[in-house]
């Protein structure tokens, strides 16, 4: 087989086989296929799509490329939740011990932030002393002990797709829907889990900007997931405008934890609660109704915060700072920022509200940059509400206060004023599951 005729073949548009998938990923991996070759693979996929079968064996062969998890020493049915990125996405500190709570394993990898989008693991390092690098005997005994446990991806989880993501990033080829669903459910199904939800975002702050794009998305991943013998859900959610009240590391500990004591924002609240519906559904705990009514009931007695509070013990970080979270550590600075006319917000971009608060040390500019676990925003309007002239809007926190002037800069260009109330945007666009699609905004 010569890699040659493989890309000749998908330039014309002809569907290829396994064999040849998998002997393009395997030959890649291994040195023997050149980058410019897979480059123009890569750019035959992406003017020639992929079919729902192609695409779930490219994934499988990517997944297989290096360590495939095994959590059969964890008891019970495990649930796997991700999401596509956003700003204030907070929601797994949120919904894994929702979901632990009422008696499903949670037995997740999460990534770092990088560019606009925070990282659910460079939060939890917020925590003073937490450990978000396990050995797979102590993940799995954290979670067997306390239900859950939330750790940074390690191993030689489908290296394939951290060759293939390095040359898509150089090569104008990121935004292909085949190649994205591979590169996200290939780490998915290499980390062993039974059941897989995903919280693919949608609107300015989100990868996929358009609702039919991200709709497509979903069906592609569930298709690959239900392929693998997982059972796969979606829910479409709205990053239009930024989850919750609270951007950066340390600050959105803060709101995941009030949002656990029942006391926070009700966008945050409503996706949480959705998000873990979708997982114990998922894990056969009922219909999607008892399983909120479950999600609800974990939050209302208390043990969604307890299963919290075990799981950062256990991983060595200090749990008072959970338990009292103003023992958190303070930006040494902080800067108000004024509306600068009057009338109604009425479109906030995500992405440059993520930028604005990379700016101030909450995010990576590079892989090596240092995180300043105290910077971030503070929202204190939001889309839809009124404002005056000359009123707070949100309070910037750093570190350094020489950084307030270029994030001051990008959050008023994020910020969209006029003199009509704008409509109100719906926090969950549809759920997808290998039944189909179904909208829940018509």
């Amino acid at each position: 087989m010569r890699m040659y005729d493989v890309i000749a073949k998908k330039r014309n548009g002809e569907t290829l086989t396994e064999e040849e998938i998998r002997f393009m990923i395997n030959g890649y991996v291994k040195g023997d296929i050149p980058d410019y070759q897979m480059s123009a693979m890569l750019m035959a996929i992406y003017f020639r799509g992929m079919s729902d079968e192609e695409t779930a064996i490219l994934t499988n062969a990517v997944a297989h490329s290096g360590d495939m998890v095994d959590l059969s020493p964890i008891q019970g049915v495990k649930v796997d939740k991700h999401s596509t990125g956003g700003v204030g996405d907070k929601t797994t500190l949120v919904v894994a011990p929702i979901v632990a709570a009422c008696g499903v394993k949670v037995a997740k990898m999460s990534g770092r932030g990088l560019g606009h989008t925070g990282g659910t693991v460079d939060k939890m390092e917020s925590i003073p002393g937490m450990r978000t690098s396990l050995t797979e005997e102590e993940f799995f005994q954290v979670v067997n002990t306390t239900g859950l446990s939330v750790i940074g991806q390690s191993g030689n989880l489908a290296p394939a797709d951290k060759k293939l993501y390095a040359l898509r990033d150089v090569t104008a080829t990121v935004d292909s829907i085949p190649l994205i669903a591979a590169s996200i459910m290939s780490k998915k199904l290499a980390a062993g889990n039974d059941c897989i939800l995903l919280d693919v975002k949608t609107g300015s702050g989100a990868f996929m900007k358009t609702l039919e794009d991200s709709i497509t998305l979903a069906e592609k991943m569930v298709a690959i997931g239900e392929h693998a013998g997982k059972r796969t859900m979606a829910l479409i959610t709205n990053m239009d405008i930024p989850l919750g009240s609270l951007i950066g590391n340390s600050l959105e500990v803060i709101e995941a934890v009030e949002t656990l004591r029942g006391k926070g924002p009700e966008d945050l609240k409503t996706v949480c609660l959705s998000l873990a519906a979708g997982m114990l559904y998922l894990a056969g705990k009922g219909s999607m109704e008892e399983c909120r009514a479950l999600a609800e009931g974990a939050i209302a007695d208390g043990s969604a915060l307890a299963r919290l509070i075990a799981m950062v013990e256990a991983q060595g970080g200090d749990p008072s700072v959970i338990k009292d979270t103003s023992l958190f550590a303070a930006a040494a600075f902080e800067r108000k920022v004024k509306a600068l006319k009057s009338g109604y917000i009425t479109h906030m971009n995500t992405e440059q509200c993520g930028i604005a608060s990379s700016l101030l040390g909450a995010g990576r500019v590079t892989k090596e940059s240092v995180i300043d676990y105290t910077a971030g925003i503070a929202l204190k309007k939001k889309v839809g509400q009124k404002v005056e002239e000359g009123e707070t809007i949100a309070v910037l926190y750093s570190s350094k206060e020489e950084l307030f002037a270029a994030s001051e800069k990008e959050f008023l260009k994020a910020v969209t004023i006029s003199g009509q109330q704008p409509a109100a945007e719906p926090l969950i666009y549809a759920s997808v599951t290998k039944e189909g699609v179904k909208r829940l905004t018509e």
